[in-house]
C-alpha cells in the first residue's frame, strides 16, 4: 500500500475518532507515527488539517473539504484489496460483523462445523450492534437486522426472527403468570436506560414503556440475555434462543412478539473469494436452521 493512501488513512482515522491516541487505537498503530503521517500530510499539502482543543483535535475547514476524496481513496483501496482475495481455497481471514447477541449466543456453533471442515480459514468476529461498513472493508459478511442501503452488496433474507416476552421459571413459581404488561411490570421488566427501536415499536402498539417501569436497565442485549436467565425481571429475547433453555417461559406471546427481520450481506465482488463464500454460505444455513427452531 503506498505512503500517499497510508497518510490519508491516518488522516481519516483522525477525523473520525477525534485525536491521535485514538486514530492509533483505530488503526493498530503508535501515536507517533500517526503523528509523523499528519505532519507529512500537511506538509506536502502546505496547510493545516487539525488544531488542538481540550478534549481532542479539530478538523480546520481545509481537513473538512478533503474528506470526501479521502473517503473515495479508501473505498478505491478496499476495492483493490478484495481483488487480491479471489481464490479458491478456503483459507486465510475472513472478517464478520453481527449484532452483540448474534455474534456472542448463534454464530459460535456455526462457525465451529465450518472451520470443521475448513480448519485453515480464520475467522475475525465482531460483536457490534453498529452496521460496519462493507464497501470499506470493516467486515467482509455481515449479519443485520436492518435491509441493507449501500449498492454493491450481496445480501440473502433469512427471514424474521421472533423476540417475545420471557422470564425464569424460578422468578415465576408462586406467582400467576402475567395477563398484562402491567403484570409483567409489577414483577420487574427489563428494559433499556437509553430509547431504542424495539421500545419505540412497543410503544406503536400501544404499549407505553417509560423509565420508571423499569426494574432492570441496559442498554447492552447481552445483558438483557444475561438477567432474563437469572431472574433478575422478565424481559424481551429472541424466540429460538429462549427455546435452548427448558427453564425460560415465555409470556403474552399474544401481546408481545416483534419480527426482526435479518440478512446476510457481502460485497458483490467478493462472490468469487471461495473463503469469504463459505462463511456466507455457511451463515445463511445456520442462521436458517436457528430461525427454524423458533416454532
Amino acid at each position: 500500500m503506498s505512503e500517499d493512501w497510508e497518510r490519508h488513512r491516518a488522516f481519516l482515522a483522525v477525523l473520525r475518532e477525534g485525536s491521535l491516541s485514538g486514530a492509533a487505537r483505530r488503526l493498530g498503530l503508535a501515536q507517533p507515527t500517526v503523528r509523523g503521517r499528519i505532519a507529512d500530510l500537511e506538509a506536502g499539502l502546505g496547510v493545516a488539517l487539525f488544531t488542538r482543543a481540550p478534549d481532542g483535535l479539530v478538523p480546520t475547514d481545509a481537513a473538512l473539504s478533503l474528506r470526501q476524496h479521502a473517503e473515495a481513496m479508501e473505498i478505491a483501496a478496499a476495492a483493490f484489496a478484495r481483488g487480491a482475495t479471489q481464490g479458491a481455497e478456503v483459507a486465510g481471514p475472513v472478517r464478520v460483523s453481527a449484532s452483540d447477541v448474534i455474534a456472542v449466543e448463534v454464530l459460535p456453533p456455526i462457525l465451529a462445523a465450518l472451520r470443521r471442515r475448513h480448519p485453515r480459514l480464520v475467522v475475525a468476529l465482531s460483536p457490534n450492534n453498529r452496521a460496519e461498513d462493507l464497501l470499506r472493508r470493516e467486515a467482509d459478511v455481515a449479519v443485520r437486522m436492518v435491509a441493507p442501503q449501500q449498492g454493491s452488496l450481496v445480501a440473502r433474507k433469512i427471514g424474521a426472527i421472533e423476540l417475545g416476552l420471557f422470564g425464569h421459571a424460578d422468578l415465576l413459581t408462586g406467582r400467576a403468570l402475567p395477563a398484562t404488561i402491567d403484570d409483567a411490570v409489577a414483577i420487574g421488566l427489563i428494559g433499556v436506560e437509553t430509547d431504542n427501536d424495539v421500545v419505540r415499536a412497543l410503544r406503536a402498539e400501544g404499549i407505553p414503556l417509560l423509565d420508571k417501569d423499569f426494574a432492570f436497565r441496559s442498554d447492552s442485549d447481552l445483558a438483557h440475555v444475561a438477567a432474563i436467565r437469572a431472574g433478575v425481571g422478565v424481559g424481551l429475547c429472541q424466540v429460538p434462543l429462549a427455546r435452548r433453555d427448558p427453564d425460560l417461559v415465555r409470556l403474552l406471546p399474544d401481546r408481545v412478539s416483534f419480527p426482526l427481520h435479518t440478512w446476510v450481506v457481502m460485497h458483490e465482488d467478493l462472490r468469487t473469494s471461495a473463503p469469504i463464500r463459505a462463511v456466507f454460505d455457511a451463515l445463511v444455513a445456520g442462521l436458517q436452521a436457528y430461525l427454524a427452531t423458533a416454532g
